[in-house]
Formats: C-alpha cells, structure tokens, sequence
C-alpha cells in the first residue's frame, strides 16, 4: 500500500509530529510505501494562515501532484490547519486517494483543540456552532478569534464530506467527539503505539530517586497539582517541559517549599533518561486528552503512573493498572505519591506489571493491524462512492 501523510507542524512540536513520523516508519517497515508531506506554521504568514483557514487551505493543485507522483491508495491526514484544509482532501480524492483524518485533539469544533477554559473541559463550541469560541475570546485577540470561529466552522463539514475514515485515539476520545455531532459508525480507533525495541526489560522503579512530569508548561496540563502533591508528600520532583506557565509554576514551588528542578525543554535521549530514574510519573492534566504518550512511555519505563481520570488518557492508565486521581484533589495527589514513594517494592510491582500489560496492545503489531484495517475501511468507501 502507497501511503502519503499530510501534517501541517505546529509551532511548539510535540505528540503529534512524533506520531507521525512513527506511522510512517512503522508501514515502511512492514513492507508498505509510506510518505509524509509537511507544512510548517513557523513558516507561513499570519495573513497566509488566516487565508488558509477561511478558504479551506493553500495549493490543494500541489496535493493532487504528490498523490499522482507517489501513486498513493491513501492520504492519511494529520492537522490539516491552516496549510492544507479541506481542499487538500478534496485534491486527494479527485488524484483517487482514498482520505482518512485522524482527530488528535478537538480541532474540528475549537479554536484552542484542546476542549479547556477557564480551569475545566469546556464543549460550548458543537458542531458548526463556533460562536462561544468568539465570545470568550479563545484565541485571544479579536481579529484571530474571528478568524478561527469562521474558519472552522466553514471547514468542518467540508472536511467531514471529503474524509473516507475517520481515526481516534481511544474509545474515550471518540465518544466525546460523538457528543458534537460526529458520526462515531465512521471512526476507527487507533491508539498511539510504541516500537517494539522501546520496552524496558524490566522495571527499575524501586530505584527510582524523583517523581516525574513531563510536557508542555500550560494551565491544562494541571502542573500545579503535580507541585502541590510533591510539596504535601515530601517527595523531590523533575519538572521536564517548558512553555508560558513556568515562571507560576517556579512561584509554586518556591511558596510551597516542594524540591522541584525544573529542567526545561530535554530531548528525546535525555527525557528517556529522566524516566529511567523515575520513581513514578504524574500526569495531571485538567483536560480530556485524547490519549497520553507520556503516559505509555512511562509504562514501557516500568515506571508506574499516577494521573487524571480524565479522556483517553484514563483509558491508557487502566489498561496500565496505574492510579487515577482527580487532578483538583492535590490533597488525594499527595496521598497516592505518598504510599507508591515508601513503598519501592510496590512501585516496582505496578511498573513490571504495567510494562507488560501495555506491551501487547499498544506495540507495533497491534497498530499496524488497526491502521490498516482503518485504511481497508476507507478504500471501501473509496470503491463505493466511485
């Protein structure tokens, strides 16, 4: 199978870029042609992306040439704002691709795609019903959030009209988007997935000298929590992100007389490092993610995890056998810390436990047969509709 993926890279990396540079080495070593095509939002223009996004992507003409020059049988979509759109769909099916689209957060319906405001999930933006994003101002400034509001909700539809499949990455996730009117008969459900090679032998979490949490400095990622059960629980933290939530974060900590190094942004080898002498992840997000690769690197860590009973990610963890706390109970965060940091015995046991319970469902034999039964599925719409 020709496979070409589309992804439009946002300007803070993260999940999404690694996931899909890991679907297309995955069907490229299991005997597939695979091929990603990105854009890059650093590199187009606030008037380019407001453009691409109110008339539904740039150079769709350029899509159909990649999808005749490969040959493909699928366009696999990543984020498809503001470079591509609906028409790079629309370019891909006329070249006779095959679309499938999968939804890595609430892109379709929010202007932020993560479902948050003001500390809690928020889903007032249904459909093509954008309006709420406007009025509370989402996007910040007036003239983005018009953009965004129009936009999207000028899209949706279309993107839905030109999508064959439609991918989640968890059960959890899919219900959420079947509550804002998606068709949930469309949807596979293809997790994130690790490669086989990435499973520890066995867990070292015993050993482990800190708890850990790892992403992106927001609001949503609930931090502040994850500080608060370390300070309760006097149990030193490694703080490994960065972003716009920081300086409060430092602030926290530094009231709260918790032991947190903050050690910014790490790559790939030297966070892996960090898990590896971890006790315990947290993972304390206010938000429904939709599934939570932190989450999944942790358990093929051996390191047993304490996170949010919320999306997908709630999902993940209890397929793990991990701990799920409330991320506004710090008190209950501190609680559970406390009894898995005196006991290295027990956080030895979740971890072993967790490697293997995780192995077999989210390794890659797993997610090469449910991407191509999602691929199957949108060539049979494909052979329908022609």
């Amino acid at each position: 199978m020709r496979v070409l993926l589309l992804h439009n890279r946002y300007r803070a990396p993260g999940g999404e870029e690694r996931a899909v540079a890991a679907t297309a080495d995955l069907l490229e070593r299991r005997g597939h042609r695979a091929l990603i095509w990105e854009r890059d939002s650093t590199e187009i223009g606030r008037l380019d992306a407001a453009r691409g996004l109110l008339v539904g992507g740039l150079d769709p003409a350029a899509v159909a040439a990649a999808v005749t020059d490969l040959g493909a049988d699928v366009v696999h979509a990543h984020n498809l704002h503001p470079g591509f759109g609906w028409r790079a769909l629309a370019a891909a099916r006329a070249a006779g691709a095959a679309t499938v689209l999968t939804l890595h957060n609430f892109r379709l319906f929010c202007a932020t795609g993560v479902g948050y405001r003001d500390g809690a999930p928020c889903h007032l933006c249904r459909g093509v019903n954008t309006l709420p994003g406007l009025v509370h101002r989402c996007r910040g400034p007036l003239p983005e959030a018009v953009t965004y509001a129009a936009g999207l909700a000028l899209q949706q539809r279309r993107l839905l009209a030109h999508t064959d499949r439609l991918i989640s990455l968890s059960h959890a996730h899919r219900a959420l988007l079947a509550g804002h009117g998606l068709p949930e008969t469309r949807v596979s459900v293809v997790p994130h997935f690790l490669p086989d090679g990435a499973w520890a032998p066995r867990s070292v979490a015993d050993a482990g000298s800190h708890a850990l949490a790892a992403g992106r400095l927001v609001p949503e990622k609930g931090y502040d929590t994850a500080i608060r059960a370390a300070a309760g629980a006097g149990v030193p933290l490694t703080v490994a992100g960065d972003g716009p939530d920081r300086a409060r974060l430092a602030e926290l900590a530094r009231r709260s007389g918790a032991r947190v190094a903050f050690t910014g942004w790490l790559d790939a080898e030297a966070l892996a490092d960090q898990l590896r002498r971890a006790a315990v992840l947290l993972v304390p997000s206010r938000c429904e993610e939709a599934f939570g690769y932190g989450a999944l690197d942790a358990f093929a860590a051996g390191v047993p995890v304490i996170a949010s009973p919320r999306g997908g990610l709630a999902e993940l963890v209890q397929a793990g056998g991990g701990t799920l706390v409330d991320p506004d109970l710090p008190g209950a965060w501190a609680e559970a810390l406390r009894t898995l940091w005196q006991n290295p015995q027990e956080r030895r046991h979740q971890g072993e436990s967790a490697r293997v319970a995780t192995a077999g469902p989210y390794g890659e034999h797993a997610a090469l047969s449910r991407l191509e039964g999602a691929y199957q599925a949108a060539l049979e719409r494909r052979r329908d509709r022609t």
